[in-house]
């Protein structure tokens, strides 16, 4: 989440628009988490648009590993939100640092 807001805030050129610029993000990211109303009633279209959304994958990922020591799931499915998770981070980042400029 960090790296998705300091690219974002290091696209805009004032304080005023990264603030209205990240609140836009942030709160329907996390509305669509599945943190708020469970992913599982959205219908299938929004599921796929949010799926790749890393606050959605966050709550995935603790789902994941709260379940897997009582119902066994494999930890493939956690490796798998892990590295999207990763190459997330990794590519704001390069994209925030090549992009940011003092003032």
């Amino acid at each position: 989440m960090f790296s998705i807001e300091l690219m974002l805030a290091s696209l805009c050129r004032t304080v005023k628009t990264a603030n209205v610029v990240t609140s836009l993000v942030y709160f329907p990211m996390l509305f669509l988490s599945g943190a708020t109303i469970p992913f599982e009633l959205f219908p299938r279209g929004l599921q796929r648009v949010a799926s790749v959304l890393p606050l959605t994958q966050g709550i995935k990922l603790m789902k994941a590993t709260s379940m897997m020591s009582e119902m066994g799931t494999k930890a493939e499915s956690v490796v798998s939100i892990v590295v999207l998770l990763i190459v997330i981070t990794v590519v704001c980042t390069i994209i925030s640092i090549k992009t940011f400029r003092w003032e």
